[in-house]
């Protein structure tokens, strides 16, 4: 899929998907619950102080008031909103967990509670998909929102679960590039060395359903012309459809400034878990919940199989 809005178009069908929100008394959150409803892509569960969802929802929604596919669950706190949100993925009332107006780590709490919580015993990570104009195809970076600075082994699994996400919307054997500063093997700089052992590790079969290699710089990864300009050799260099940051810092600053240098679209989630999380930024547009809400159902029939076979 070369943009977000296939992957709308392209998204299973709604009625065998609902979506615990917490949180969900918000505008942007709202909207994009409306615009999700109107093109059937799921149900949705909505947890939060249910006078301020109703409040927002006539004023701003009104066609979601009694929609079947519409339920307001009353709680009386964020953390409350967070737990039953979780309670109800983990007891299978919900196959997707959408962060609303909600800190992260409030929500995260929940999602790792050892009672109810989603874990699955692998690695959680955040893939966000992007639309960047000029490119033909959707840019997967991992991760900038859940692990700080992953070893060699927590990289395998960051791998692993974007490629299970870029496979189910439609790239069947995706190029990963781990990305430092240099595209050559500097002993003095960890990610490169990172970057050898995944590729070798893929050539041996270790890391599967993809094409592993790096190190590259940024620009040999996902530009042809600046590949060839350093005399890169491969067929891979400039092609890659994900990108693998090695630190959440450089993640994070590649995926703020896709978005405010770039205009990039972006949909987000984390995979790794029970189900897959809406994670966006409280920031995002209606828009890009909407793309991420898109992702997460086109990745929620495959990811179970895609955990339990790595």
């Amino acid at each position: 899929m070369a943009t977000l809005n296939h992957l709308i178009e392209n998204a299973p069908n709604g009625s065998d998907h609902t979506v615990a929100v917490a949180a969900a008394a918000d505008l942007a959150v709202l909207e994009a619950i409306s615009m999700a409803v109107s093109r059937k892509m799921a149900r949705f569960h909505l947890y939060d102080d249910e006078a301020a969802m109703t409040a927002m929802i006539r004023e701003y929604f009104p066609q979601l008031l009694g929609h079947p596919d519409v339920q307001l669950y009353h709680v009386s706190s964020v953390e409350k909103a967070a737990e039953q949100a979780v309670k109800s993925v983990f007891m299978n009332e919900s196959d997707i967990l959408m962060k609303g107006q909600i800190a992260t780590a409030v929500l995260l709490k929940a999602v790792l509670n050892p009672e109810y919580g989603l874990r699955t015993g692998s690695v959680m990570s955040h893939i966000a998909a992007f639309e960047v104009p000029g490119f033909d195809r959707l840019i997967f970076v991992t991760d900038a929102g859940m692990n700080i600075s992953p070893d060699l082994p927590q990289k395998v699994q960051i791998i692993q679960n974007a490629v299970q996400i870029a496979r189910s919307v439609g790239v069947e054997l995706p190029i990963v590039a781990p990305l430092a500063g240099v595209e050559v093997i500097n002993p003095n700089m960890q990610a490169t060395l990172d970057a050898a052992a995944l590729t070798a590790m893929n050539r041996r079969g270790q890391i599967k359903d993809c094409i592993v290699d790096g190190p590259y710089a940024l620009d040999n990864a996902i530009s042809v012309d600046a590949a060839k300009h350093k005399r890169i050799a491969g067929d891979n260099a400039g092609k890659a459809d994900i990108l693998l940051v090695p630190t959440i810092e450089s993640g994070n600053i590649l995926y703020k400034s896709l978005v405010f240098f770039s205009n990039a679209k972006v949909g987000s989630i984390i995979a790794g878990a029970k189900a897959p999380i809406v994670l966006s930024s409280r920031a995002d547009s209606a828009e890009s919940k909407l793309y991420s809400l898109a992702l997460a159902i086109c990745s929620s029939l495959t990811l179970g199989t895609y955990i339990r076979r790595n």
